[in-house]
């Protein structure tokens, strides 16, 4: 009996959606069960093993059986993503994380490309709160674009305070963090790292840090996740040029900033984090 999957017909008889699975071999069943495994463009499906799997995808029409798994794997991820014909565990894939001051992380993710483009993950939930060893819900997520040489910052909510995950899609910036928690190691230290969309690395700024960054390019677009929503009467600002801190932002002459970030106060008289 011939079962015909293709990505216009993705409820096929017997086809079964497969959710939230953890494959550790390729695109094989992780339980060992004798199937096979194929990635349609509405989600995981399975067919029983013995059964003869028909894919088609424009150019790309093969007939195979399951005892030909470990082939058929590698042709579908040529076929259908740019997943690397590797044996690793996709945990390893993700991203690598890299600890600056306390807390603080930049996170930089796989990137896997060929002649077609390339492909990565630039967000999952579950390695995120592996990364950073704790549970972590975002509640918003924030876009920004601003011109060459817009400084943004440093801001920071005293009540509510919000983590946030950072990434760059659109030109380059200078991203900073300050440690603002008395009870850190790191208090009133702070840490950058460049942005951008061709290194496509990410930060994340816990609470208790305030952030701002420098556009270096003719303009940026800043996505960011914050673990708790705005609230205008807690937002506090502090000073981009503060004399302790003494941020070596990297331009020639006076930022362009707004009214409010113009009032930031220096850390002797901010308010800060137990």
């Amino acid at each position: 009996m011939r079962i015909l999957l293709s990505l216009f017909k993705p409820r096929a008889r017997n086809a079964i959606r497969i959710l939230e699975r953890q494959l550790k071999d390729g695109f094989l069943d992780a339980r060992g069960v004798s199937t096979t495994v194929l990635r349609v463009q509405s989600g995981w499906h399975e067919v029983p093993a013995g059964a003869t799997a028909s894919l088609q995808c424009g150019c790309y029409n093969a007939t195979h059986k399951s005892a030909a798994r470990q082939d058929v794997a590698k042709e579908r991820r040529a076929a259908y993503s740019l997943w690397p014909a590797v044996s690793q565990p996709r945990e390893e894939l993700f991203m690598k994380a890299i600890p600056v001051l306390s807390d603080a992380l930049i996170i930089e993710p796989k990137i896997f490309g060929d002649e077609r483009g390339y492909f990565f993950e630039s967000f999952n939930q579950r390695r995120f709160e592996e990364a950073v060893g704790r549970s972590c819900p975002f509640v918003q997520d924030n876009h920004s674009r601003s011109a060459r040489n817009v400084l943004r910052g440093l801001h920071y909510q005293i009540r509510q305070p919000q983590g946030k995950l950072l990434r760059v899609v659109a030109g380059e910036i200078f991203d900073v963090a300050v440690d603002l928690r008395k009870s850190s190691p790191t208090f009133g230290k702070w840490a950058s790292v460049i942005l951008s969309d061709e290194n496509k690395r990410q930060v994340w700024v816990p609470e208790g840090f305030a952030h701002g960054f420098l556009v270096l390019s003719e303009y940026a677009e800043v996505l960011y996740k914050t673990t708790d929503y705005w609230a205008a009467e807690h937002e506090r600002c502090l000073a981009w040029n503060d004399r302790i801190l003494a941020i070596d932002w990297p331009t020639s002459g006076e930022p362009l900033l707004s009214a409010k970030d113009r009032q930031g106060k220096e850390l002797e008289a901010a308010e800060v984090f137990a």
